[in-house]
């Protein structure tokens, strides 16, 4: 079994926003479903962060809950299917062809530029 030093020594994703309605921020992990706070100052979220995330594990444990560990990009292989239009398929095939690079290349680069533009404006 697992212990709670375990799963305080993993990555877990903290994500913290403002709260634009009470004033403050608002922090959870989104790997521990309801595992949230919330304070006045970053520097507060931050250690209340701490202490809901160790809360929620030791209860999680307690009660035999399955406890969900951080992705890495080891859990990923970069490759996807991905099934489009035909002429879509024609119009990126002829744009890449016209900038001289594999239709792949192309298309991670469209994917690139758009992601990054989404992230942004986070």
């Amino acid at each position: 079994m697992k212990t709670l030093e375990y799963y305080l020594s993993l990555p877990y994703k903290l994500e913290i926003v403002p709260d634009t309605e009470e004033g403050g921020y608002a922090a959870r992990y989104p790997e521990l479903p309801g595992c949230i706070t919330c304070a006045d100052t970053l520097e507060a979220v931050t250690l209340n962060a701490a202490d809901a995330k160790k809360a929620w594990l030791e209860a999680a444990i307690e009660d035999g809950i399955s406890i969900n560990e951080p992705s890495t990009e080891a859990d990923y292989s970069g490759q996807f299917k991905l099934r489009l239009p035909k002429s879509l398929h024609k119009s990126l095939a002829e744009q890449a062809k016209s900038e001289g690079i594999s239709m792949n290349q192309y298309c991670l680069y469209l994917l690139s530029q758009n992601h990054m533009s989404h992230r942004i404006k986070l």
